[in-house]
């Protein structure tokens, strides 16, 4: 009888070698072993450091909840890095301590997992409980006092803040915005600056803008060529032809980059109205062309 106890209990080492080798190391590491009161979280991380190959089993972990009657389990996080895993727990204490004392924070079993091709082979691993250490939020006998109010300490103060800085800061970035304000409603001729006088090219250059969108006919040519020609009599503040265009340019250096741009326009625009060969005048100048010296000539203005 006593050797069949022998062989059995040999059996027994055998079957539970691979399974204690399969687990190398389990380390509990808290931050601090003492110091915690009512309602403290407390982290804890447990690293366990197994074979190649196995994972932890998810359903294994330990489920956030009530640990014993003082302690609850609020957060469990799992990394894995290679061969070593880790769980990250939150605990939080309330047990309403007198004095200063430790209590042992129970311990719990996971399991570790490795599938292959002959099947899964599993290990289970025991996490060692740990002590934590809780210290009472007052006095157990404290003095007497005639208020109670007393036995609470006062409110603390904050610093003094000055506002003048604040303040001056937004007068000077609201002068600024209204500043801006100002000025870009200038630009667009909002009120109370609608009064202006009207730009010359403003308009030339929107309608020209249309015409080249649309259908492309000697009228529309026509037309475009006449929205330019009245843009061009605004400015000069007269009836501006071809021959006039040196004297105009001296006057105006705002639009001496454009002679080469106008030149061109005046020459199709003779083409156009005195030869009557609008079609050759379209060839040598499209309306696109004459849309763009427009946009030019309207930019030049702006710049002015």
């Amino acid at each position: 009888m006593k050797r069949v106890r022998r062989v059995l209990c040999l059996i027994a080492c055998l079957a539970a070698a691979p399974a204690i080798a399969q687990v190398r190391s389990v380390e509990v590491r808290t931050p601090r072993p003492f110091g915690h009161f009512l309602g403290d979280l407390v982290p804890g991380t447990v690293e366990i450091e197994a074979e190649p190959g196995f994972a932890l089993q998810a359903a294994s972990l330990p489920s956030p909840g009530p640990v014993t009657y003082w302690l609850d389990l609020r957060a469990v996080e799992q990394e894995t890095a290679g061969t070593r895993h880790r769980l990250r727990l939150t605990y939080q204490t309330f047990y309403a301590a007198l004095d200063a004392r430790s209590l042992e924070v129970p311990g719990f079993a996971l399991v570790l997992a490795s599938e292959r091709p002959h099947g899964a082979t599993t290990a289970r691993v025991e996490v060692p409980g740990w002590s934590l250490g809780v210290s009472p939020l007052r006095e157990v006998q404290p003095p007497r006092r005639a208020d109670p109010a007393d036995d609470l300490r006062p409110d603390g103060r904050g610093p003094r803040l000055r506002p003048e800085p604040m303040r001056d800061a937004s007068l000077a970035l609201a002068s600024l915005a209204l500043a801006a304000l100002g000025l870009l409603a200038r630009d667009r001729a909002w009120w109370p600056f609608r009064a202006r006088p009207a730009r010359a090219f403003a308009r030339p250059a929107r309608r020209l803008a249309a015409l080249a969108r649309g259908p492309q006919t000697d009228e529309t040519y026509r037309e475009g060529l006449t929205a330019l020609h009245r843009g061009l009599d605004a400015a000069a503040g007269q009836r501006l032809l071809a021959d006039d265009l040196p004297a105009f340019l001296a006057r105006h250096e705002a639009f001496r980059g454009q002679e080469e741009g106008l030149d061109r326009f005046f020459a199709a625009s003779r083409l156009a109205f005195f030869g009557g060969a609008t079609e050759a005048a379209r060839a040598r100048l499209p309306l696109a062309e004459v849309s763009a010296t427009a946009r030019r000539l309207a930019a030049a203005e702006r710049a002015a």
